[in-house]
Order: C-alpha cells, then sequence, then structure tokens
C-alpha cells in the first residue's frame, strides 16, 4: 500500500452562479485542497431575461480570472483545467466570452450538457465508490441527471432549471412537469426509485447545511448527510421566517447563496416527487472532482478513498513512515467479530495512529480526534467520523475528554468496541516504539478470558512496566485479564 501523490493541479470551474479556482495535491485518489477561492458572478442571471451573460458578472469574472491566472502561474501548476458550463453555454454572447477568457492566457473548455452530467456523476462516484442510483447536480443554470451504478456513470441529460434560470418562487408542479419531459424517451426513468437521489452543487449544499444547523446535527458536515423529505417545508418556511442576516449568522450560507435556496428547496421536492427516492443523500463532490477522477488511471480509481487519504495523512504526520497497515494486521486477532465496514474504519484508525505525536502530550488526542471527525474525508458518513474519532481519542489516552454530542452517533456497542481499538494502538505504539520492524516481532491474540501478548524471549527486552500497563488496560477493556509470554 503507498501514497500515490500528484499535483499540484489546478480547476478553474465558470459555473453560471459562482465562478470558482481550486488548486490540489497530495494523495492522487483523494488530492487535498491547496487552495480554494470563488466568487458569486451570477453569470447567468442575463440568460432567462434576454439571453445574454450578465454584464456585471461578465466584468466580475474576468477580475477573477486575471488574479487566478497569475495565481496558478505563481503555484507553478503541473495542469490547469478551465471549465465552463451552462451560462456560458446558452448565452447568445457565450462564444464572445469564452475569447475574452483565452486572452487572458487561459484555455477553456466549454463542457456539453452531457459532458457536465457525466463529471457530476463520476464526482459522486469519486467519493462514494458503491454510489447506486441518480445524480442531481443543481447549478445556476441548469439542473444535470445522470444515474451512477458499480463504479460508472450513464447517459446524462442537462434541464434548463437553474435556480437563477427558474426565478425565486418557481412552482412545484412546472418543475416536476419539466423534469418528466426531459426524462422521456431516456433511460433514466426508475433509476433512482427506491434507490438513492445524490444531490450536487452549491445550493443542494447550503441546503443540507440549513438542514444540519436547525437541527442541531452535532457534526455539522455536509458530505453523506441524508435529507429527510419530510423536513423541506420546515427548511421552507425557516427561509421565509429568517432574514438573510439571521440566515448567514445561524448557518454561515453566503448571503449571495441564501436567496437562491427557496427555489432549490421546490426542485428538491420536484425531483422527490419525480424519482421516487428511497433515499437523500448530499455528495460534497462534483465536477472538479469528476475531472480528476477521470484523469486517473484504473488501478487508481479502484483504491478506497477513505483509506487512500489515511494512507497519504499518516505517512506524511507520523514519526518513522507509515506502518497502519501493519499495526491492524496485528491488533486483528483481538477483533474477530468485527464486520467488513468496522474492519474498514479500524485500518483507517491504524493508518491514523501516529498522526498527533509532535503535539503538546496534553493535546494529543485533542487533535487527532479533530482530524478523525472534522478531516476532509468522503467516502465515510457521520458515523464513521465518530468511529474515527472515538477510537483515536482512546489511542492518545483522551477518553474522558471525547464529546457527548458526538458519542451520539456511534451504534449501539461502538463506543467500548472503537475504544479498545485505541488502546490496542496505545499499546503497540509502546511496544514498538511506534516501528514496523520491532511490532513484526510480537503477535498478540485471545485465549478463553484472557489478552495474550507473545514476544520471543531473545526480544525480552521490549517489555517494561510501562507496556504492562497498557497491556491490562485493553484487557481490561476486552473484559478479560493480561497474560504475558515469551516464546
Amino acid at each position: 500500500m503507498g501514497v500515490k501523490r500528484f499535483g499540484p493541479v489546478g480547476i478553474i470551474d465558470i459555473g453560471s452562479n459562482s465562478v470558482r479556482f481550486v488548486a490540489y495535491g497530495g494523495a492522487a485518489r483523494v488530492p487535498s485542497t491547496l487552495f480554494n477561492e470563488k466568487i458569486m458572478a451570477a453569470l447567468g442571471r442575463g440568460v432567462a431575461k434576454n439571453g445574454l451573460l450578465d454584464e456585471e458578472g461578465v466584468g466580475k469574472t474576468l477580475e477573477a480570472l486575471a488574479r487566478f491566472r497569475q495565481l496558478a502561474r505563481e503555484m507553478r501548476l503541473k495542469k490547469l483545467h478551465t471549465v465552463a458550463t451552462a451560462a456560458v453555454r446558452d448565452a447568445r454572447n457565450g462564444k464572445a466570452f469564452l475569447k475574452r477568457v483565452a486572452e487572458l492566457g487561459l484555455k477553456p473548455r466549454l463542457l456539453s450538457g452531457s459532458e457536465e452530467a457525466e463529471l457530476s456523476g463520476l464526482g459522486v462516484i469519486s467519493a462514494i465508490p458503491d454510489a447506486k442510483g441518480m445524480v442531481a447536480d443543481l447549478g445556476g443554470g441548469s439542473l444535470e441527471l445522470i444515474g451512477v451504478a458499480r463504479g460508472a456513470a450513464g447517459a446524462g441529460i442537462s434541464l434548463p432549471l437553474g435556480v437563477l434560470r427558474v426565478g425565486t418562487e418557481p412552482r412545484r408542479e412546472d418543475i416536476s412537469a419539466a423534469i418528466k419531459a426531459g426524462m422521456k424517451g431516456r433511460q433514466l426513468k426508475g433509476v433512482a426509485k427506491d434507490s438513492n437521489l445524490y444531490l450536487v452543487g452549491g445550493s443542494f449544499r447550503a441546503l443540507a447545511l440549513l438542514d444540519m444547523k436547525t437541527q442541531g446535527h452535532p457534526l455539522p458536515i455536509v458530505h453523506h448527510h441524508k435529507i429527510n423529505p419530510a423536513r423541506l417545508p420546515d427548511l421552507r418556511a425557516i427561509l421565509a421566517t429568517l432574514d438573510v442576516e439571521e440566515l448567514k449568522l445561524l448557518t454561515g450560507i453566503s448571503l449571495a447563496r441564501l436567496p437562491t435556496l427557496p427555489a432549490a428547496v421546490t426542485i428538491l421536492e420536484a425531483l422527490i416527487d419525480t424519482l421516487s427516492p428511497r433515499k437523500v443523500i448530499v455528495s460534497a463532490f462534483g465536477i472538479r472532482e469528476g475531472l480528476l477522477y477521470g484523469d486517473l488511471d484504473e488501478a487508481t480509481k479502484d483504491e478506497d478513498p477513505l483509506l487512500s487519504a489515511a494512507l497519504e495523512i499518516g505517512d506524511r504526520l507520523g514519526r518513522f513512515g507509515d506502518h497502519g497497515a501493519a499495526l491492524d494486521q496485528w491488533m486483528d486477532p483481538l477483533f474477530p467479530t468485527d464486520s467488513p465496514e468496522l474492519k474498514r474504519y479500524r485500518l483507517a484508525a491504524c493508518l491514523l495512529g501516529d498522526i498527533a505525536w509532535n503535539a503538546h502530550p496534553d493535546y494529543r488526542a485533542e487533535r487527532a480526534v479533530d482530524l478523525a471527525i472534522h478531516g476532509n474525508w468522503v467516502g465515510i458518513d457521520a458515523n464513521g467520523r465518530a468511529v474515527l474519532g472515538r477510537a483515536l481519542c482512546s489511542a492518545f489516552s483522551g477518553d474522558s475528554g471525547f464529546s457527548p454530542e458526538i458519542l451520539t452517533l456511534l451504534q449501539p456497542g461502538e463506543d467500548a468496541r472503537v475504544s479498545a481499538w485505541g488502546r490496542a494502538i496505545r499499546l503497540a505504539q509502546r511496544l514498538s516504539g511506534g516501528t514496523e520492524a520491532l511490532l513484526r516481532k510480537t503477535r498478540i491474540g485471545l485465549e478463553p478470558g484472557r489478552v495474550v501478548l507473545s514476544i520471543p524471549t531473545r526480544h525480552h527486552e521490549l517489555f517494561a512496566d510501562s507496556v504492562d500497563r497498557r497491556l491490562h488496560l485493553l484487557a481490561r477493556a476486552l473484559g478479560r485479564v493480561a497474560d504475558v509470554r515469551f516464546i
């Protein structure tokens, strides 16, 4: 298991509502964001009115693009994608605008509706490899729909139903009728029925944040958040009741984004009416991540995004190089009943098991937990983040300080189990000094009523009082007694 590094690579995304520049680096499978800046230019505001890109928006966009071009040059990016979507595609002055973009030294690519849908689908697959159902990407100028299953995206469509296109008070029946008409004769009908609807785009992410903040969710990270359709009337009422300043203070959503949210609620209601999904799931990944994912070789695409990211972070922050996989193998005999998903989380915890060593001892647990629950992970939901955080809290001896609110995200029985993972990691790091070679000289396992640590006699000096204390704490966590054997 190795870290495939790439970048830095940049993407300029000229959308109908926002224009964004993101630079990526780190691990190829799940790149880290090195820089992220956007402006809310509302380029597509004028397209619905007069078929032209908004003049003020064009000016803002060109100013921003000149800045982004200069930043990209100084960052020495290996590649810079510049893509434009629905507003530029549909505007009568779109070609003239792209010419002005090219004069800045950029090479803009105008995406077709089907390309935009495909990239959105690939972005969701990148973040949720087992995604199955329909992806709906809501922008300012358009709504893309595409089916995803078995790691692939089907043939998608683009509909002129963006939040700037439909106006501030669209009729739900009209939106539903337009979606049905757009899907007629396509293979999209029934793709989401009793399956999943994945939501992509800034307006949908903002709705998810509003949903989480107004319910007091203990971990308001929108990726993989499930929106209950029954909540939509409540969200509409909140948007109608609170003024934009109150909403911004409550949620952190930008003032430029907030006026589009009532339309986003209506579009989502129409999607649910038309598609009848079983679950509605928000994805933080979309077109930009789809572009990066599409450039990967097949072997890299097949990597688990959570484990790839954890490996990269663990390798970068660990003391003596990554040995998380060896650590997971060493402690595996202690947890024979872990489910496949728990085993996956346990490996991620082991890959991250040395990340806070250089913090002050009193704050190591706090640093590790913060990264685990707030890290820019994908391929994981809120429960998984809580599992990682609880395990690393125990690994860095911070059991008493773990958030009671985050504990509510754990399933029954998980607290004790993943705390024991942490104690096993803590024992292993003390026993081996954080090195793989010494860890592999020992083994640990279960016998009736016992946790047995076996150490070769020729390496008996590895055993010390500090190791003995941690072994007893682990055994107690597993409801057993400790036993040390020299073999």
